[in-house]
Protein backbone atom coordinates (compact mmCIF):
# COMPACT_ATOMS: atom_id res chain seq x y z
CA UNK A 1 0.00 0.00 0.00
CA UNK A 2 1.27 3.18 -0.74
CA UNK A 3 1.63 5.36 2.12
CA UNK A 4 1.63 9.22 0.38
CA UNK A 5 3.61 11.09 1.85
CA UNK A 6 5.36 9.02 4.25
CA UNK A 7 8.85 10.37 3.10
CA UNK A 8 7.30 14.06 4.34
CA UNK A 9 7.96 13.66 7.80
CA UNK A 10 7.99 16.98 10.14
CA UNK A 11 11.98 17.25 10.62
CA UNK A 12 11.33 19.74 14.13
CA UNK A 13 8.68 18.32 15.87
CA UNK A 14 8.81 21.46 17.77
CA UNK A 15 6.69 22.45 15.16
CA UNK A 16 4.27 20.32 15.44
CA UNK A 17 3.42 20.58 19.28
CA UNK A 18 3.38 24.57 18.58
CA UNK A 19 0.66 23.86 15.87
CA UNK A 20 -1.08 22.08 18.60
CA UNK A 21 -0.19 24.40 21.52
CA UNK A 22 1.52 22.43 23.49
CA UNK A 23 5.28 23.21 22.84
CA UNK A 24 6.08 21.79 26.75
CA UNK A 25 5.21 18.20 25.18
CA UNK A 26 8.77 17.66 24.07
CA UNK A 27 9.97 17.56 27.46
CA UNK A 28 7.83 14.61 28.18
CA UNK A 29 8.76 12.16 25.50
CA UNK A 30 11.90 10.87 24.51
CA UNK A 31 13.48 7.86 22.62
CA UNK A 32 13.98 6.15 26.11
CA UNK A 33 11.07 7.25 27.37
CA UNK A 34 8.59 6.54 25.06
CA UNK A 35 4.76 6.36 24.40
CA UNK A 36 4.10 3.10 24.25
CA UNK A 37 0.73 2.02 22.97
CA UNK A 38 -0.23 -1.70 23.58
CA UNK A 39 -2.32 -3.90 21.42
CA UNK A 40 -3.24 -7.49 20.99
CA UNK A 41 -3.62 -7.04 17.14
CA UNK A 42 -1.65 -4.20 14.35
CA UNK A 43 -3.25 -4.82 10.51
CA UNK A 44 0.09 -3.88 8.88
CA UNK A 45 0.80 -5.33 6.29
CA UNK A 46 3.44 -3.37 5.04
CA UNK A 47 5.27 -4.57 8.26
CA UNK A 48 4.27 -8.05 7.64
CA UNK A 49 1.59 -8.49 10.29
CA UNK A 50 -2.29 -8.76 9.35
CA UNK A 51 -4.36 -8.00 12.21
CA UNK A 52 -8.41 -8.95 12.25
CA UNK A 53 -10.03 -5.49 12.11
CA UNK A 54 -10.39 -2.08 13.10
CA UNK A 55 -9.12 -1.94 16.13
CA UNK A 56 -5.57 -3.39 14.28
CA UNK A 57 -5.92 -0.51 11.57
CA UNK A 58 -5.82 1.97 14.11
CA UNK A 59 -3.04 1.15 15.91
CA UNK A 60 -1.32 1.22 12.42
CA UNK A 61 -2.68 4.65 11.92
CA UNK A 62 -1.39 5.60 15.26
CA UNK A 63 2.12 4.52 14.95
CA UNK A 64 1.83 6.07 11.04
CA UNK A 65 1.31 9.67 12.47
CA UNK A 66 3.62 9.19 15.31
CA UNK A 67 6.52 8.61 13.09
CA UNK A 68 5.59 11.39 10.66
CA UNK A 69 5.30 13.76 13.59
CA UNK A 70 8.37 12.40 15.01
CA UNK A 71 6.90 11.50 18.09
CA UNK A 72 8.87 8.60 20.35
CA UNK A 73 6.48 6.41 20.28
CA UNK A 74 6.63 2.45 20.71
CA UNK A 75 4.14 -0.24 19.76
CA UNK A 76 4.18 -3.26 21.57
CA UNK A 77 2.17 -6.41 19.84
CA UNK A 78 2.80 -10.17 19.45
CA UNK A 79 4.16 -11.19 15.87
CA UNK A 80 1.88 -14.07 14.85
CA UNK A 81 3.31 -16.63 12.83
CA UNK A 82 0.55 -17.62 10.79
CA UNK A 83 -2.32 -15.19 9.52
CA UNK A 84 -5.56 -16.63 8.43
CA UNK A 85 -6.85 -15.60 4.59
CA UNK A 86 -10.80 -16.27 4.17
CA UNK A 87 -12.12 -17.95 0.45
CA UNK A 88 -15.79 -17.99 -0.23
CA UNK A 89 -17.29 -19.43 -3.60
CA UNK A 90 -20.73 -20.42 -4.90
CA UNK A 91 -20.74 -23.84 -6.94
CA UNK A 92 -24.12 -24.71 -9.08
CA UNK A 93 -23.12 -28.58 -9.41
CA UNK A 94 -26.40 -29.93 -7.50
CA UNK A 95 -27.90 -26.82 -6.91
CA UNK A 96 -26.89 -24.04 -5.01
CA UNK A 97 -23.85 -24.82 -2.64
CA UNK A 98 -21.69 -22.40 -0.70
CA UNK A 99 -17.83 -23.33 -0.20
CA UNK A 100 -15.80 -21.69 2.76
CA UNK A 101 -13.02 -22.17 4.28
CA UNK A 102 -9.90 -20.26 5.56
CA UNK A 103 -6.26 -21.53 5.23
CA UNK A 104 -3.24 -20.37 7.69
CA UNK A 105 -0.04 -18.98 5.62
CA UNK A 106 3.07 -18.87 7.58
CA UNK A 107 4.79 -15.41 8.01
CA UNK A 108 8.37 -14.96 8.34
CA UNK A 109 9.09 -11.85 10.52
CA UNK A 110 12.94 -11.42 8.62
CA UNK A 111 11.37 -11.33 5.66
CA UNK A 112 9.47 -7.59 6.70
CA UNK A 113 12.70 -6.53 8.26
CA UNK A 114 12.01 -7.71 11.90
CA UNK A 115 15.37 -7.74 13.43
CA UNK A 116 15.94 -10.72 16.84
CA UNK A 117 17.25 -8.98 19.76
CA UNK A 118 17.05 -12.07 22.11
CA UNK A 119 14.72 -14.00 23.89
CA UNK A 120 12.84 -13.90 26.97
CA UNK A 121 10.91 -16.30 29.34
CA UNK A 122 7.63 -16.22 31.06
CA UNK A 123 5.75 -18.99 33.24
CA UNK A 124 2.82 -20.54 31.67
CA UNK A 125 0.77 -23.62 32.80
CA UNK A 126 3.77 -25.06 35.08
CA UNK A 127 6.12 -24.48 32.47
CA UNK A 128 8.68 -21.83 30.90
CA UNK A 129 7.84 -20.55 27.39
CA UNK A 130 10.84 -19.08 25.71
CA UNK A 131 9.41 -15.99 23.69
CA UNK A 132 11.55 -13.91 20.54
CA UNK A 133 11.82 -10.56 21.15
CA UNK A 134 11.91 -8.77 17.62
CA UNK A 135 12.30 -5.16 16.72
CA UNK A 136 11.25 -2.93 13.91
CA UNK A 137 12.76 0.82 14.07
CA UNK A 138 10.26 3.21 11.52
CA UNK A 139 11.37 6.65 11.77
CA UNK A 140 10.86 7.90 15.46
CA UNK A 141 8.79 4.78 16.36
CA UNK A 142 9.04 1.28 16.76
CA UNK A 143 6.96 -2.04 16.96
CA UNK A 144 8.20 -4.23 18.96
CA UNK A 145 6.84 -7.86 19.04
CA UNK A 146 6.97 -11.20 21.39
CA UNK A 147 6.71 -14.61 19.37
CA UNK A 148 7.34 -18.02 19.12
CA UNK A 149 6.45 -20.90 16.36
CA UNK A 150 3.27 -22.12 18.79
CA UNK A 151 2.01 -18.75 19.49
CA UNK A 152 -0.92 -19.37 17.01
CA UNK A 153 -3.19 -16.86 14.95
CA UNK A 154 -4.76 -13.81 15.90
CA UNK A 155 -8.24 -14.79 17.96
CA UNK A 156 -7.31 -18.16 18.10
CA UNK A 157 -9.56 -20.10 20.66
CA UNK A 158 -12.44 -19.34 22.85
CA UNK A 159 -12.23 -15.95 24.12
CA UNK A 160 -12.07 -17.21 27.27
CA UNK A 161 -10.00 -20.08 26.49
CA UNK A 162 -6.42 -20.80 27.95
CA UNK A 163 -4.51 -20.24 25.14
CA UNK A 164 -5.99 -16.68 24.50
CA UNK A 165 -5.37 -16.16 28.17
CA UNK A 166 -1.64 -17.35 27.77
CA UNK A 167 -1.10 -15.37 24.30
CA UNK A 168 -2.45 -11.79 26.71
CA UNK A 169 0.21 -13.17 29.07
CA UNK A 170 2.37 -13.40 26.79
CA UNK A 171 1.85 -9.94 24.86
CA UNK A 172 2.03 -7.96 28.63
CA UNK A 173 4.44 -9.84 30.72
CA UNK A 174 7.03 -10.67 27.36
CA UNK A 175 6.44 -7.53 26.25
CA UNK A 176 7.47 -5.54 29.45
CA UNK A 177 10.20 -7.52 29.55
CA UNK A 178 10.93 -6.91 25.64
CA UNK A 179 10.94 -3.00 26.44
CA UNK A 180 13.59 -3.45 29.40
CA UNK A 181 15.70 -5.46 27.05
CA UNK A 182 15.65 -2.47 24.76
CA UNK A 183 16.53 0.12 27.23
CA UNK A 184 13.52 1.49 27.42
CA UNK A 185 11.31 2.91 30.25
CA UNK A 186 7.55 4.04 29.47
CA UNK A 187 6.79 7.70 29.73
CA UNK A 188 2.75 6.26 29.30
CA UNK A 189 1.21 3.05 28.49
CA UNK A 190 -1.82 2.84 26.29
CA UNK A 191 -3.73 0.19 26.71
CA UNK A 192 -5.80 -0.80 23.90
CA UNK A 193 -8.85 -3.17 25.34
CA UNK A 194 -8.35 -5.35 28.20
CA UNK A 195 -6.27 -7.84 26.33
CA UNK A 196 -3.22 -5.40 27.02
CA UNK A 197 -3.89 -5.37 30.55
CA UNK A 198 -0.82 -7.45 31.65
CA UNK A 199 1.53 -5.15 30.72
CA UNK A 200 0.68 -2.66 33.09
CA UNK A 201 0.26 -5.52 35.67
CA UNK A 202 4.02 -6.56 34.74
CA UNK A 203 4.92 -2.94 35.50
CA UNK A 204 3.30 -3.09 39.07
CA UNK A 205 4.84 -5.85 39.85
CA UNK A 206 8.10 -4.65 39.06
CA UNK A 207 7.59 -1.45 41.05
CA UNK A 208 7.09 -3.47 44.14
CA UNK A 209 9.36 -6.25 43.62
CA UNK A 210 12.45 -3.23 43.26
CA UNK A 211 11.26 -2.39 46.51
CA UNK A 212 8.65 0.83 46.40
CA UNK A 213 5.78 0.73 48.61
CA UNK A 214 2.74 -1.06 47.08
CA UNK A 215 0.32 1.64 47.85
CA UNK A 216 2.89 4.47 45.95
CA UNK A 217 3.53 1.43 43.23
CA UNK A 218 -0.18 1.28 42.72
CA UNK A 219 -0.61 5.57 42.05
CA UNK A 220 2.59 5.50 40.21
CA UNK A 221 1.58 2.59 37.81
CA UNK A 222 -2.42 4.48 37.40
CA UNK A 223 -1.25 7.85 36.79
CA UNK A 224 1.23 6.42 33.98
CA UNK A 225 -1.27 4.27 32.26
CA UNK A 226 -4.53 4.97 30.31
CA UNK A 227 -6.99 2.52 29.74
CA UNK A 228 -8.70 2.74 25.55
CA UNK A 229 -11.94 1.12 25.29
CA UNK A 230 -13.02 0.38 22.21
CA UNK A 231 -16.47 -1.54 22.97
CA UNK A 232 -19.09 -0.52 24.70
CA UNK A 233 -20.50 -3.41 26.18
CA UNK A 234 -19.03 -4.83 29.52
CA UNK A 235 -20.82 -8.20 29.91
CA UNK A 236 -19.54 -9.17 26.70
CA UNK A 237 -15.98 -9.22 27.16
CA UNK A 238 -14.73 -13.03 28.44
CA UNK A 239 -13.97 -13.90 32.26
CA UNK A 240 -10.95 -15.88 33.00
CA UNK A 241 -11.02 -18.11 36.22
CA UNK A 242 -8.87 -18.60 39.35
CA UNK A 243 -7.67 -21.44 38.56
CA UNK A 244 -6.41 -20.35 34.90
CA UNK A 245 -4.74 -17.30 36.55
CA UNK A 246 -2.85 -19.90 38.96
CA UNK A 247 -1.66 -21.60 35.79
CA UNK A 248 -0.45 -18.67 33.64
CA UNK A 249 -0.62 -15.26 35.64
CA UNK A 250 0.49 -15.54 39.32
CA UNK A 251 3.41 -17.59 38.41
CA UNK A 252 4.98 -14.25 36.92
CA UNK A 253 4.51 -12.31 39.63
CA UNK A 254 7.25 -11.65 41.84
CA UNK A 255 5.52 -9.71 44.49
CA UNK A 256 3.41 -11.36 46.73
CA UNK A 257 1.30 -8.09 47.93
CA UNK A 258 0.59 -7.74 44.09
CA UNK A 259 -0.57 -11.22 44.19
CA UNK A 260 -2.70 -10.49 47.12
CA UNK A 261 -4.34 -7.25 44.94
CA UNK A 262 -4.95 -9.56 41.85
CA UNK A 263 -6.54 -12.35 43.70
CA UNK A 264 -9.00 -10.18 46.15
CA UNK A 265 -10.48 -8.91 42.42
CA UNK A 266 -12.34 -12.49 41.98
CA UNK A 267 -15.92 -12.71 42.58
CA UNK A 268 -16.97 -16.49 42.77
CA UNK A 269 -13.54 -17.49 41.70
CA UNK A 270 -13.98 -15.80 38.28
CA UNK A 271 -12.54 -12.34 36.85
CA UNK A 272 -13.73 -10.30 33.98
CA UNK A 273 -10.29 -8.32 32.62
CA UNK A 274 -11.96 -4.86 32.24
CA UNK A 275 -12.82 -4.56 35.77
CA UNK A 276 -9.60 -4.46 36.81
CA UNK A 277 -7.76 -2.83 34.24
CA UNK A 278 -10.27 0.29 35.26
CA UNK A 279 -8.56 -0.01 38.28
CA UNK A 280 -4.81 0.11 37.49
CA UNK A 281 -5.62 2.83 34.94
CA UNK A 282 -6.44 6.19 35.90
CA UNK A 283 -7.18 7.79 32.07
CA UNK A 284 -9.76 6.08 30.73
CA UNK A 285 -11.05 6.88 26.83
CA UNK A 286 -13.76 6.06 24.79
CA UNK A 287 -12.93 6.36 20.97
CA UNK A 288 -16.08 8.29 19.96
CA UNK A 289 -17.98 11.25 22.14
CA UNK A 290 -21.23 9.14 21.64
CA UNK A 291 -19.13 6.28 22.95
CA UNK A 292 -17.34 7.98 25.66
CA UNK A 293 -20.57 9.05 26.79
CA UNK A 294 -22.65 5.68 26.72
CA UNK A 295 -20.40 3.06 27.43
CA UNK A 296 -21.80 0.86 30.36
CA UNK A 297 -18.72 -0.25 32.49
CA UNK A 298 -18.98 -0.44 36.24
CA UNK A 299 -15.65 -0.70 38.40
CA UNK A 300 -15.22 -3.10 41.46
CA UNK A 301 -17.50 -1.06 43.88
CA UNK A 302 -20.46 -1.07 41.06
CA UNK A 303 -19.96 2.48 40.33
CA UNK A 304 -20.07 3.80 36.46
CA UNK A 305 -16.67 4.23 35.21
CA UNK A 306 -16.30 8.06 33.43
CA UNK A 307 -14.40 7.96 30.01
CA UNK A 308 -12.95 10.55 28.37
CA UNK A 309 -13.31 11.13 24.45
CA UNK A 310 -10.96 10.80 22.36
CA UNK A 311 -12.18 9.76 18.72
CA UNK A 312 -10.44 7.67 16.09
CA UNK A 313 -8.92 9.56 13.50
CA UNK A 314 -6.90 7.77 10.73
CA UNK A 315 -3.34 8.39 8.80
CA UNK A 316 -4.33 10.73 5.60
CA UNK A 317 -1.86 9.57 3.23
CA UNK A 318 -2.52 6.04 3.50
CA UNK A 319 -5.91 6.00 2.99
CA UNK A 320 -6.75 8.71 1.03
CA UNK A 321 -6.00 8.76 -3.28
CA UNK A 322 -2.58 10.60 -4.07
CA UNK A 323 -4.59 12.94 -6.27
CA UNK A 324 -7.13 13.63 -3.96
CA UNK A 325 -4.74 14.76 -0.81
CA UNK A 326 -2.95 16.99 -3.05
CA UNK A 327 -5.95 18.43 -3.94
CA UNK A 328 -6.65 19.36 -0.78
CA UNK A 329 -3.35 20.49 -0.13
CA UNK A 330 -3.77 22.70 -3.52
CA UNK A 331 -7.19 24.37 -2.05
CA UNK A 332 -5.67 25.28 0.99
CA UNK A 333 -8.53 22.65 2.86
CA UNK A 334 -5.52 20.66 4.93
CA UNK A 335 -2.01 22.04 5.92
CA UNK A 336 1.26 19.85 6.11
CA UNK A 337 0.34 18.30 9.40
CA UNK A 338 -2.75 16.63 7.55
CA UNK A 339 -4.95 18.80 10.02
CA UNK A 340 -7.74 21.47 8.43
CA UNK A 341 -6.64 24.75 7.60
CA UNK A 342 -7.66 26.97 9.62
CA UNK A 343 -10.11 28.66 6.81
CA UNK A 344 -10.70 25.22 5.82
CA UNK A 345 -14.43 25.59 5.46
CA UNK A 346 -13.67 28.71 3.06
CA UNK A 347 -11.66 26.46 1.41
CA UNK A 348 -14.24 23.71 0.53
CA UNK A 349 -15.87 25.80 -0.76
CA UNK A 350 -14.24 26.12 -4.02
CA UNK A 351 -14.54 22.21 -4.22
CA UNK A 352 -15.99 21.73 -8.17
CA UNK A 353 -17.80 19.00 -9.12
CA UNK A 354 -16.11 18.55 -12.12
CA UNK A 355 -12.96 17.83 -10.04
CA UNK A 356 -14.84 15.83 -7.61
CA UNK A 357 -15.87 13.42 -10.47
CA UNK A 358 -12.52 13.80 -12.04
CA UNK A 359 -11.21 12.37 -9.18
CA UNK A 360 -13.01 9.95 -8.26
CA UNK A 361 -12.98 8.33 -11.89
CA UNK A 362 -8.71 8.01 -11.27
CA UNK A 363 -9.61 6.52 -8.12
CA UNK A 364 -12.45 3.50 -10.06
CA UNK A 365 -9.56 3.36 -12.03
CA UNK A 366 -7.22 2.59 -9.01
CA UNK A 367 -9.95 0.02 -7.91
CA UNK A 368 -10.43 -1.91 -10.85
CA UNK A 369 -6.82 -2.54 -10.65
CA UNK A 370 -7.10 -4.23 -7.42
CA UNK A 371 -10.42 -6.14 -8.15
CA UNK A 372 -8.45 -7.80 -11.14
CA UNK A 373 -6.51 -10.35 -8.45
CA UNK A 374 -9.64 -10.14 -6.54
CA UNK A 375 -12.47 -12.95 -7.24
CA UNK A 376 -15.65 -12.46 -6.10
CA UNK A 377 -18.29 -15.65 -4.42
CA UNK A 378 -18.18 -17.06 -8.80
CA UNK A 379 -14.39 -16.53 -8.80
CA UNK A 380 -14.84 -14.08 -11.49
CA UNK A 381 -12.89 -10.69 -11.66
CA UNK A 382 -14.60 -7.45 -11.33
CA UNK A 383 -14.22 -4.55 -13.97
CA UNK A 384 -16.81 -1.82 -12.44
CA UNK A 385 -17.10 0.43 -15.53
CA UNK A 386 -16.07 3.94 -15.10
CA UNK A 387 -19.74 5.14 -16.03
CA UNK A 388 -21.22 3.26 -13.27
CA UNK A 389 -22.02 4.05 -9.76
CA UNK A 390 -20.57 1.70 -6.90
CA UNK A 391 -22.08 1.35 -3.79
CA UNK A 392 -20.03 -0.57 -1.21
CA UNK A 393 -20.00 -1.95 2.11
CA UNK A 394 -16.63 -3.40 3.44
CA UNK A 395 -16.50 -4.07 7.26
CA UNK A 396 -16.32 -6.80 10.01
CA UNK A 397 -19.07 -9.16 9.22
CA UNK A 398 -20.77 -9.21 12.51
CA UNK A 399 -24.41 -8.75 13.26
CA UNK A 400 -24.89 -5.55 14.85
CA UNK A 401 -23.33 -3.62 11.86
CA UNK A 402 -26.11 -5.60 9.67
CA UNK A 403 -24.80 -6.31 5.86
CA UNK A 404 -27.79 -7.63 4.80
CA UNK A 405 -30.25 -4.61 5.61
CA UNK A 406 -30.02 -2.71 1.89
CA UNK A 407 -31.26 -6.25 0.69
CA UNK A 408 -34.68 -6.59 2.98
CA UNK A 409 -36.67 -5.85 -0.05
CA UNK A 410 -34.98 -7.40 -3.46
CA UNK A 411 -37.19 -5.78 -5.30
CA UNK A 412 -36.44 -2.15 -3.95
CA UNK A 413 -32.89 -2.89 -4.26
CA UNK A 414 -33.16 -3.97 -7.65
CA UNK A 415 -35.17 -0.84 -8.55
CA UNK A 416 -32.07 1.08 -7.04
CA UNK A 417 -29.52 -0.54 -9.16
CA UNK A 418 -30.90 -0.73 -12.45
CA UNK A 419 -32.06 2.71 -12.64
CA UNK A 420 -29.01 4.31 -11.76
CA UNK A 421 -26.99 1.36 -13.55
CA UNK A 422 -25.08 0.90 -10.17
CA UNK A 423 -23.18 -2.31 -8.92
CA UNK A 424 -22.60 -2.95 -5.31
CA UNK A 425 -20.05 -4.76 -3.64
CA UNK A 426 -19.91 -6.00 -0.19
CA UNK A 427 -16.51 -6.89 1.48
CA UNK A 428 -16.04 -8.53 4.76
CA UNK A 429 -14.70 -11.29 6.57
CA UNK A 430 -16.45 -13.41 8.93
CA UNK A 431 -14.88 -14.73 11.94
CA UNK A 432 -13.99 -18.46 12.45
CA UNK A 433 -16.72 -19.47 14.87
CA UNK A 434 -19.42 -17.00 13.88
CA UNK A 435 -21.88 -19.86 13.03
CA UNK A 436 -24.90 -17.75 12.86
CA UNK A 437 -23.41 -14.72 10.46
CA UNK A 438 -22.32 -17.70 8.18
CA UNK A 439 -25.99 -18.51 8.28
CA UNK A 440 -26.39 -14.93 7.34
CA UNK A 441 -24.35 -14.30 4.32
CA UNK A 442 -25.05 -17.73 2.63
CA UNK A 443 -28.57 -16.63 2.54
CA UNK A 444 -27.65 -13.50 1.58
CA UNK A 445 -25.38 -14.52 -1.09
CA UNK A 446 -28.05 -17.94 -2.60
CA UNK A 447 -30.70 -14.82 -2.50
CA UNK A 448 -28.39 -12.77 -5.11
CA UNK A 449 -27.98 -16.26 -7.16
CA UNK A 450 -31.39 -16.24 -7.35
CA UNK A 451 -32.27 -13.06 -9.08
CA UNK A 452 -30.43 -12.27 -12.32
CA UNK A 453 -30.23 -8.38 -11.83
CA UNK A 454 -28.58 -8.66 -8.53
CA UNK A 455 -26.73 -11.82 -9.94
CA UNK A 456 -24.92 -9.06 -12.25
CA UNK A 457 -24.98 -6.13 -10.21
CA UNK A 458 -24.12 -7.68 -6.62
CA UNK A 459 -20.50 -9.07 -5.94
CA UNK A 460 -19.33 -10.08 -2.56
CA UNK A 461 -15.14 -10.17 -1.68
CA UNK A 462 -14.15 -12.74 0.74
CA UNK A 463 -10.33 -12.67 2.30
CA UNK A 464 -11.28 -8.10 2.81
CA UNK A 465 -8.21 -6.77 3.88
CA UNK A 466 -6.21 -3.34 3.91
CA UNK A 467 -5.43 -3.32 0.17
CA UNK A 468 -9.02 -3.91 -0.72
CA UNK A 469 -10.83 -1.57 1.62
CA UNK A 470 -8.64 1.41 0.61
CA UNK A 471 -8.80 0.81 -3.08
CA UNK A 472 -13.13 0.42 -2.55
CA UNK A 473 -12.42 4.34 -0.72
CA UNK A 474 -10.58 5.25 -3.32
CA UNK A 475 -13.22 3.91 -5.93
CA UNK A 476 -16.69 3.71 -4.95
CA UNK A 477 -19.50 6.53 -5.40
CA UNK A 478 -21.48 6.19 -2.06
CA UNK A 479 -20.71 4.12 1.21
CA UNK A 480 -23.21 2.15 3.45
CA UNK A 481 -22.81 1.79 7.04
CA UNK A 482 -25.96 1.11 9.16
CA UNK A 483 -24.51 -0.34 12.61
CA UNK A 484 -27.63 -0.81 15.00
CA UNK A 485 -27.60 2.64 16.83
CA UNK A 486 -25.51 2.14 20.05
CA UNK A 487 -23.58 -0.47 19.17
CA UNK A 488 -20.59 0.82 16.92
CA UNK A 489 -17.86 2.76 18.99
CA UNK A 490 -16.63 4.68 16.59
CA UNK A 491 -15.62 3.00 13.34
CA UNK A 492 -12.71 4.33 10.85
CA UNK A 493 -13.84 2.96 6.85
CA UNK A 494 -16.75 5.48 7.34
CA UNK A 495 -13.60 8.15 7.42
CA UNK A 496 -11.94 6.93 4.74
CA UNK A 497 -14.77 6.99 2.48
CA UNK A 498 -15.64 11.10 2.93
CA UNK A 499 -11.38 11.76 2.79
CA UNK A 500 -11.96 10.36 -0.59
CA UNK A 501 -15.28 12.42 -1.61
CA UNK A 502 -17.61 9.41 -1.51
CA UNK A 503 -21.44 10.03 -0.05
CA UNK A 504 -21.82 8.30 3.28
CA UNK A 505 -25.59 6.80 4.08
CA UNK A 506 -25.23 6.07 8.17
CA UNK A 507 -26.99 5.73 10.67
CA UNK A 508 -26.29 8.00 13.72
CA UNK A 509 -23.95 6.25 15.14
CA UNK A 510 -19.97 5.62 16.71
CA UNK A 511 -17.99 8.32 15.44
CA UNK A 512 -20.09 9.41 12.60
CA UNK A 513 -22.46 11.00 15.94
CA UNK A 514 -19.52 13.81 16.49
CA UNK A 515 -20.88 15.38 14.06
CA UNK A 516 -24.90 16.44 13.91
CA UNK A 517 -27.19 13.90 11.62
CA UNK A 518 -27.49 16.51 8.54
CA UNK A 519 -23.97 16.55 8.30
CA UNK A 520 -24.57 13.76 5.91
CA UNK A 521 -27.33 11.19 4.42
CA UNK A 522 -28.30 9.84 7.86
CA UNK A 523 -30.88 6.56 8.04
CA UNK A 524 -32.96 7.01 10.87
CA UNK A 525 -36.63 5.47 12.47
CA UNK A 526 -37.82 3.70 15.58
CA UNK A 527 -37.59 0.52 14.36
CA UNK A 528 -36.00 -1.44 11.97
CA UNK A 529 -39.03 -0.93 9.57
CA UNK A 530 -38.45 2.81 9.05
CA UNK A 531 -35.25 2.29 8.51
CA UNK A 532 -34.73 0.43 5.90
CA UNK A 533 -37.45 2.51 4.18
CA UNK A 534 -34.86 6.03 4.45
CA UNK A 535 -32.59 3.77 3.59
CA UNK A 536 -34.03 3.04 0.09
CA UNK A 537 -34.82 6.46 0.36
CA UNK A 538 -30.99 7.92 0.98
CA UNK A 539 -29.63 5.60 -1.43
CA UNK A 540 -31.78 6.70 -4.36
CA UNK A 541 -30.73 10.48 -3.43
CA UNK A 542 -26.96 9.67 -3.11
CA UNK A 543 -27.56 8.20 -6.55
CA UNK A 544 -29.36 11.09 -8.36
CA UNK A 545 -26.50 13.62 -6.87
CA UNK A 546 -23.96 11.76 -8.39
CA UNK A 547 -26.33 13.14 -11.89
CA UNK A 548 -26.98 16.71 -10.40
CA UNK A 549 -23.78 18.69 -9.94
CA UNK A 550 -25.43 21.36 -7.61
CA UNK A 551 -26.22 18.05 -5.04
CA UNK A 552 -23.42 16.19 -5.17
CA UNK A 553 -20.88 19.80 -4.30
CA UNK A 554 -23.35 20.88 -1.37
CA UNK A 555 -23.79 16.73 0.05
CA UNK A 556 -19.70 16.54 -0.50
CA UNK A 557 -18.89 20.20 1.10
CA UNK A 558 -21.21 19.23 3.86
CA UNK A 559 -19.18 15.89 4.62
CA UNK A 560 -16.19 17.87 4.17
CA UNK A 561 -16.91 20.60 6.95
CA UNK A 562 -18.42 18.29 9.58
CA UNK A 563 -15.69 15.61 9.55
CA UNK A 564 -12.35 16.73 8.46
CA UNK A 565 -11.50 17.76 11.95
CA UNK A 566 -13.08 14.15 12.86
CA UNK A 567 -11.44 12.09 11.13
CA UNK A 568 -7.48 13.60 10.81
CA UNK A 569 -5.32 11.18 12.38
CA UNK A 570 -3.10 14.28 13.56
CA UNK A 571 -6.13 15.18 15.40
CA UNK A 572 -6.48 12.10 17.23
CA UNK A 573 -2.70 11.94 18.13
CA UNK A 574 -2.93 15.69 19.64
CA UNK A 575 -5.98 15.09 21.45
CA UNK A 576 -4.10 11.75 22.72
CA UNK A 577 -1.03 13.89 24.12
CA UNK A 578 -3.57 16.86 25.93
CA UNK A 579 -4.74 13.86 27.46
CA UNK A 580 -2.12 12.30 28.85
CA UNK A 581 0.23 15.14 29.56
Amino acid sequence: MNDGHSEDNIDDVAEFYAAIDRQHLTKALSKTRPYTYWTIELYDKANGIRGGGGLGVLAADTRRVAERMNVPLVVVTPFYPSEQHQFTKIHHENGFSLENHTDSIAVDYAAYGFKFLNTVMIHCNSGIVSLDVIEKKLGSTRIISVTEPGFGELYSGESGSDHRLYQEVALGFGGYQALKLCGLKPSIMQLNEVATFFSALARLDELVASGMDFYEAVVYTRKHTLYTNHTLVQAAEATFSYEQFERYVFPNLSSPAVKKWLSDKFENGKLMLSSVTIEIAELRSGVSKLHARVANYHDLAGKKVKFKAVTNGIDMPTWTARNILAYFERQGIIDKFYLPTEDYKTAIDTVKAEDIKTLKASGRRELNTVLARRPDQYGNFLNIPEDALLFEFKRRFVDYKRPWLPFTHPEAMKDILERNNAHYIFAGRVHEGDNRMMERLTALLKLIDSDEILKARVHYLPDYDEELGRALSIGSNISINTPIVGLEACGTSWMKDIANLGLLVSTHDGGVADASSDSYLCVYGDNETEEIDVLYSRMSEAASAWNNDTSLEYLIKTELKAYLPVISGTRMLKDYLDLLF
